[in-house]
């Protein structure tokens, strides 16, 4: 009977099971448990009733999610200087503070999430999962015996050994490994630290850790030493003590051995203040024993409204925690183009990168060309990404000029009818005068020919604009004449670039992945190199273009792969990623360069290399630009220090996790400032 009213009430309706489970995690006590079966009683009530918007919130947690309006995300989160708070609490005779969340990070959103890594060393499926329910189960056992849920570490893994098979020695051995690899110190934290090297010496004053914790203290001051935090005289851990900050009376420990260090009575002067992240434990029960207390806010708990969590467990753990120990440690204001590269574009152009990797490998190419301007960022982020000194092994790759424009104009004798879609299709009844049209095709001195029927600001309609599709098929000779010495001047450019090679990678941001398609041609079917060209795309063409299907056959065959996602994979965000909503600018402005759009090759027999490159006036502030990519790089450098490379290397991250954090920004309206080509 017990088992049918369990299944009835959690069983029967996925979004209710997922968050009973939840809480059950996350409430663990006997009050918890209560509040737990209350919620699980009130859902299932709620259901019955029809009530049932809450589900979204388990089933797509990210629905609703915004960045911050009118402000940086770090911005929320500036704390008084590091000096300004070191000042303050050097006032007391004894600092006190708490480790995990407030002088030490992990790299992760939830400190449990470390046992992933555990399991992975260990080579024991559901590790994280069985690690927690055995840190339960015996701080369970501790309660009975000795009114107190502290346990240690070894009697943890007692537990797991008896009860799941884990070798107490090695899982112990594993998981401080692991800590000793993963921990970091919170940047904010260690300026105050600073601070204090200067001011303590001959003071009397001391600096103490106290933490609610299973690591036994010889451990935690190893963690607190490799971290940067010199100078602690002491660490209480309530594992050792007996006595926890939760319920208040490991102050009253601590208090009581310091003031017997000192041959103080408890009525002699002695002040006492504690920094922790936790408003109860570290907050409400230090000011009940008579400490002053300062709250530092949780990172992750602070950057939670504004993090994907619709990703998968690790990765998403992972990004979450690393962003928000830079964004909301307090330390510095950054600005929003900055937060745009760090934030958003961060994880994409890493992840991305490691899979032109892995093409790269698998394809066994010569050599990978990052198109322009895409490929910019992506160029520099890959060379730093399998940099030798990061343990690494790039390709040789070269960032190359290239462009939609320019590709279109150079293949326009095979490819007529993308051409003609291009310029004409594509540009139908949106306002734009004939002149700009034949400006960027290039065919200025042809348009006077058509005086007779329309003025030069006339705009392109769906009336006119057959009448012009037929003047320059008429004409077509003419037409291919004005792109033929773009032709020539580029074939000395790319036979420099692919010398030596007979296979390539081109790099692109997408999205009908013509980049590589037109440049495979010409390079084989006009300049006659001998090059096999691949492509490699961010995204494709989505349910939202007019020609969803343009380069399905290239996917298909595997001369043209995509990242983010396709018809084949990750249909979801497919469906999502709408052109007309901007969707594609934002992630180009996200990939933007500080060098305008390349608008052709021309001969030269005066220049070096006999021909001279192109560009239009850049479409986005240099400033802009500078701080979206310092953001991606940046970005770029915490993972690598902040992930073992033995651990990182192992997995690329997928284009489901980047396209999750992508999406944040792109349901959050923001505009791009790129200009669309014409």
């Amino acid at each position: 009977m017990r088992m049918k009213l369990y299944h009835f009430l959690v069983n029967r309706h996925s979004p209710i099971q997922k968050k009973y489970y939840k809480l059950r995690q996350e409430k663990q006590t006997p009050s918890g448990r209560l509040y737990a079966w209350g919620c699980l009683l009130w859902m299932n009530f709620c259901w019955l009733l029809g009530f049932r918007k809450w589900k979204d919130e388990v089933e797509f947690p990210d629905k609703q999610k915004r960045i911050p309006a009118n402000t940086s995300e770090s911005a929320l989160s500036l704390k008084e200087s590091p000096k300004q708070l070191a000042k303050k609490i050097l006032q007391a005779d004894i600092i006190s503070f708490d480790i995990f969340d407030t002088l030490i990070f992990r790299p992760f959103a939830t400190p449990t999430d470390l046992f992933f890594v555990v399991g992975q060393k260990l080579g024991y499926m559901d590790f994280e999962n069985i690690r927690k329910i055995m840190e339960w189960s015996v701080r369970k056992k501790a309660y009975g015996k000795t009114n107190s849920y502290e346990v240690t570490l070894e009697q943890i893994y007692q537990e797991l050994e008896y009860q799941a098979g884990v070798p107490k020695a090695a899982g112990m051995n594993a998981e401080i490994e692991t800590e000793l690899e993963f921990c970091f110190g919170n940047p904010y934290m260690r300026e105050v630290f600073q601070t204090f090297n200067r001011e303590l010496e001959g003071t009397g004053k001391k600096i103490i850790c106290v933490s609610d914790m299973y690591l036994p203290s010889h451990v935690l001051k190893q963690l607190l030493i490799k971290c940067g935090f010199q100078g602690i005289h002491e660490v209480y851990v309530s594992c050792e003590a007996g006595a926890s900050k939760s319920e208040g009376s490991l102050f009253g420990v601590v208090e009581a051995k310091i003031r017997a260090e000192r041959n103080l009575t408890a009525k002699e002067p002695l002040v006492f203040v504690h920094i922790g992240d936790n408003p109860i434990s570290d907050g409400i029960r230090a000011k009940e024993s008579g400490w002053r207390h300062y709250i530092y806010k949780n990172v992750n708990a602070s950057g939670m409204p504004y993090r994907a969590e619709d990703m998968s467990a690790i990765i998403g753990s992972l990004y979450r925690g690393i962003v928000n120990a830079r964004i909301h440690n307090g330390l510095k204001v950054y600005g929003n183009d900055y937060e745009l590269g760090y934030l958003y574009g961060g994880l994409f152009v890493l992840g991305y990168c490691q899979f032109i990797h892995k093409q790269a490998a698998e394809q066994k190419v010569d050599k990978i060309l990052f198109l322009s301007r895409d490929g910019d960022i992506l160029c520099q982020v890959y060379n730093r990404l399998f940099a030798p000194d990061k343990g690494g092994n790039p390709f040789p790759n070269e960032y190359v000029y290239w462009s939609r424009t320019v590709a279109t104009k150079m293949a326009a004798k095979y490819f007529k009818y993308d051409y003609l879609r291009r310029f004409i299709d594509h540009k139908v009844n949106k306002q734009i005068p004939l002149s700009n049209i034949f400006a960027a095709m290039g065919l200025t001195d042809m348009l006077p020919v058509m005086s007779a029927w329309f003025s030069n600001d006339t705009y392109l309609t769906d009336k006119n604009a057959p009448v012009i599709k037929e003047y320059l098929l008429s004409h077509w000779e003419k037409v291919l004449l004005h792109y033929a010495d773009c032709l020539s001047a580029g074939k000395k450019y790319y036979k420099k670039v692919l010398c030596g090679c007979k296979k390539v990678l081109v790099v692109d941001v997408g999205w009908a992945g013509s980049g590589a398609i037109t440049l495979a041609h010409i390079v084989n079917h006009i300049w006659n190199l001998n090059c096999r060209v691949n492509g490699v795309i961010a995204g494709t063409n989505t349910w939202h273009n007019a020609e969803p299907n343009a380069s399905e056959q290239f996917l298909y065959t595997g001369s043209l792969t995509s990242y983010l996602y396709s018809q084949e994979h990750n249909r979801d965000f497919w469906k999502f990623h709408n052109p007309a909503l901007d969707h594609n600018l934002l992630i180009e402005m996200l990939l933007s360069s500080q060098q305008g759009s390349f608008t052709g090759f021309e001969t030269d027999e005066a220049a070096p290399e006999g021909y001279r490159l192109h560009f239009k006036d850049p479409d986005i502030p240099m400033e802009k630009v500078q701080q979206i990519q310092r953001g991606i790089l940046d970005f770029t450098e915490d993972y690598l220090r902040y992930v073992p490379a033995n651990f990182r290397d192992r997995h690329i991250i997928s284009g489901g996790d980047a396209y999750a954090v992508l999406k944040i920004l792109l349901q959050s309206g923001v505009k791009s400032e790129l200009e669309t080509e014409i």
